[in-house]
């Protein structure tokens, strides 16, 4: 067997169409700045097109706008949501929205003649169309299958047929899947979820060569066999990318595979990976308290319209507060506008709401889906219980069940729990264990993962959320 490297094929990883998304997008920016200032001076009555129009009319902050509008783009840069023609109409039009609503806001508040309308009208616009012209080139260039990595997955056991359900439940696909390679003869021939296993071992490097196969994706639960160990390194030496089955999970669904790793990775690798610098801390209690101040202040204008629709409803207390479990397992009281009738919980035992619970008021039911009733949560982010983003806040009755049904489940504790979080944005409703524990997966994954850019895209897909109305 000619154990040579190749030549190496032009495939992208994940990485790397996340760089051309982010390029493409700046420059359909720029372009929508320069064009936007073209047609505000040809409309301008004292100064046309020229460098001294470029230099004394637009205010400074103008020439930020297309770094905003990337910001309010972050959605988009998740590479499945990227490839998607639907999801980019959507996403680009959440943008405009929330941009529209933002320059509004300070439009309304400002001087009087002291906005270019014009100029940002026409850049909105512009950055809109521009963008999505360069969004459906992508798509239709980028996502070719030509482009897309060949893996093989070494494994056919749990975990590979784990990770052939998610390849399966993915549109478009994240790359072009071979099949699948175990030692076990009993497996060989048989087809694991809509992927055939295809060899064993022995037969590796011929099927490399054979599929023209990029990546190894290792999906061995057990222990490795020496051959197999050793065949995989000969594939390594020909120019074969090796990454491990949770790996590829991660970057796949954003989730931790719970279900699939050993106790000592809490410890051996989770933990190592989620001290966060001294920089991250500062900006993060920053942004918590700047972030709580607004939103008090917001809920202070809401609060008397609010409580008198909760008082003629169905009376006092307009508030609810219930313990939860904060940082390192400290209880600590939370605070929400009360949505659901008085004696919710009559016999005194934690239940968890369900999905279109009939214990939810009228007013409760527009709260929720505002989330309107989340405001008061701004007080315990002053007080430092919690963070904007982080995991949901659980009740210590509801997390003692959940320790003893999901594995990892107290790791959620390492961190302050959030008004919104990369659960919260990701899955809609959690109202049985085993969503709880898809839930958890996304948590360890904010936790092993986070960033002060991740909070933000966090709480900027969280607006858009709120204004889509799509709170349970």
């Amino acid at each position: 067997m000619n154990l040579n490297p190749r030549p190496k094929r032009w495939q992208l990883r994940a990485t790397e169409r996340v760089a051309i998304l982010l390029i493409g997008d700046f420059l359909a920016a720029v372009a929508a700045l320069f064009l936007g200032l073209y047609l505000w001076a040809a409309g301008d009555a004292w100064m046309k097109f020229s460098l001294e129009f470029v230099v004394d009319r637009p205010p400074f902050w103008y020439f930020l706008l297309p770094f905003f509008w990337i910001i309010l783009l972050v959605e988009l840069y998740d590479i499945h949501r990227a490839s998607n023609r639907r999801e980019t109409f959507k996403g680009i039009g959440l943008a405009v929205l929330i941009y529209v609503l933002i320059y509004l806001l300070i439009y309304f508040t400002s001087e009087p003649n002291s906005l270019p309308r014009r100029g940002v009208s026409v850049f909105i616009f512009l950055a809109a169309m521009i963008t999505l012209l360069w969004r459906l080139v992508y798509i239709r260039i980028f996502t070719a299958p030509h482009l897309l990595r060949r893996v093989l997955i070494v494994g056919a056991g749990k975990a590979g047929h784990t990770l052939t359900d998610v390849i399966s439940d993915l549109w478009p696909p994240p790359f072009f899947t071979v099949g699948l390679i175990d030692d076990d003869p009993e497996k060989l021939g048989k087809d694991i979820g809509k992927f055939r296993v295809l060899g064993t071992s022995q037969q590796l490097l011929e099927i490399i060569e054979q599929e023209q196969v990029t990546d190894l994706v290792l999906a061995i639960s057990g222990e490795m066999k020496g051959n197999m160990f050793q065949m995989i390194l000969s594939a390594q030496e020909m120019g074969v990318n090796l990454s491990p089955m949770p790996q590829i999970y991660e970057e796949l669904l954003a989730r931790v595979p719970i279900f699939l790793l050993e106790a000592e990775w809490i410890v051996r690798s989770f933990v190592e990976k989620t001290h966060t610098s001294t920089l991250y801390q500062l900006t993060k209690s920053l942004i918590d308290f700047s972030g709580g101040l607004i939103g008090f202040v917001v809920m202070a204008g809401f609060f008397p319209l609010i409580s008198l629709a909760i008082i003629l409803e169905t009376g006092f207390p307009i508030f609810l507060a219930q313990e939860r479990l904060g940082r390192g397992g400290q209880p600590y009281k939370i605070y929400k506008f009360r949505t659901m009738e008085r004696d919710a919980e009559r016999d005194g035992k934690a239940r968890m709401a369900e999905e279109n619970d009939e214990r939810v008021t009228k007013v409760g039911w527009l709260l929720r889906r505002t989330h309107l009733d989340e405001l008061p949560q701004f007080i315990n982010v002053l007080l430092g219980e919690m963070s904007l983003v982080g995991p949901r806040a659980e009740r210590p009755e509801m997390v003692a069940n959940f320790q003893n049904e999901i594995p990892f489940y107290r790791a959620r504790l390492l961190v302050k729990p959030g008004i919104t979080g990369w659960a919260q944005i990701n899955y809609g409703y959690a109202g049985t264990v085993k969503e709880t524990a898809i839930k958890l997966e996304y948590d360890l994954y904010y936790i092993e993962h986070r960033s002060f850019f991740m909070d933000i895209a966090i709480i900027l897909r969280t607006v858009g959320t709120v204004l889509g109305f799509k709170g349970q």
